[in-house]
């Protein structure tokens, strides 16, 4: 970012309309975090609950920056061949193939076996190096270069054992391939991980990482991401929506709306051309905010309550 060199305040607003500016609306912590890290040369760990933007706001970041985004989505049971790098074991057989062919070539005029291997020792190891090394998105991150955006996905996914082999990364922007040495980033990434709180991260990731919570998003806010990414949405029913959505969260529900259904839901009653909330049309689209039957059963009685209310109506 350009403008990281600026006075501080001055680059926080900048980031802040930046972030906007590419459809992503986010508050000044949000954006004093994106600062910090880029003036630390620290990843961000990115917390909170599913569905409340942290995986867009790495896409944001990589669109203003006009920065590639590389993303590595995390699982259970992924490891360093699926994430770092593997070896290129085709071309590694190929490689002995072609060295067993031409080993006679190479060693007709030595004469014993200590002269033999002095000769070999002439050669280069070729088998083990960057040419026969197959990078994987972590690697992929440190050997651009360009400066890039890295995306460590659901990183609360992964293993314990996993987080160990993004400690050096994290804290040092570089990797260590036993066979090769160490390879470190041509230009630092720009590294976000993101955790639904599934489990609790290693003290050692979180040492190396700022810390940023994006809770669900007060009403205030969310009217102006349901603006900028349904623009076409009348005034009154976005704010009766998002009270609606706002009184959902109140509720003792399995899994709770996100803003990313909140922005479904927007555009679903925009293609079914609502020009407010009615009881029918709410119970008919419930299933774009909830996912659990248990939890939609539980919300038809209270929709009537809700939307009187989201209308500022006496119920």
């Amino acid at each position: 970012m350009t403008f990281i060199d600026k006075d501080p305040a001055t680059a926080i607003d900048l980031i802040k309309e930046g972030f906007e500016t590419a459809g992503y609306i986010c508050d000044r912590h949000i954006a004093t975090s994106i600062y910090l890290s880029q003036k630390l040369d620290k990843p961000i760990l990115v917390e909170g609950p599913p569905g409340v933007g942290k995986t867009e706001l790495a896409k944001a970041a990589s669109e203003i920056l006009a920065a590639p985004l590389i993303r590595l989505q995390c699982y259970e049971g992924l490891d360093e061949s699926k994430a770092l790098y593997e070896w290129k074991y085709g071309k590694q057989l190929l490689y002995t193939q072609i060295l067993k062919e031409k080993l006679g070539d190479l060693l007709e005029d030595a004469v014993g076996l200590e002269q033999s291997m002095e000769k070999l020792h002439q050669f280069g190891d070729n088998f083990y190096s960057e040419s026969f090394l197959e990078a994987r998105p972590l690697l992929q991150a440190l050997k651009s270069e360009v400066k890039t955006v890295l995306l460590i996905d659901e990183i609360d996914k992964s293993d314990h054992e996993f987080e160990a082999y993004l400690l050096e990364i994290l804290s040092d922007y570089q990797i260590t391939v036993p066979e090769i040495g160490t390879i470190k980033a041509k230009t630092k990434p720009l590294v976000f991980l993101t955790s639904n709180n599934s489990r609790e991260m290693s003290d050692a990731l979180k040492r190396r990482c700022l810390h940023l919570y994006i809770p669900f998003p007060d009403a205030s806010l969310e009217r102006r991401i349901i603006q900028t990414r349904v623009p076409e949405l009348e005034e009154n029913l976005r704010n009766q929506l998002v009270s609606f959505v706002q009184q959902l969260r109140t509720q003792d529900l399995k899994k709770l709306p996100a803003v990313s259904e909140t922005i479904d839901w927007a555009r679903t009653l925009m293609l079914l051309h609502a020009d407010k909330l009615e009881v029918d049309l709410v119970r008919n689209t419930l299933n774009m905010l909830l996912k659990f039957e248990e939890d939609i059963d539980n919300m038809h009685s209270e929709v009537p309550k809700f939307i009187a209310a989201a209308r500022n109506e006496r119920y």
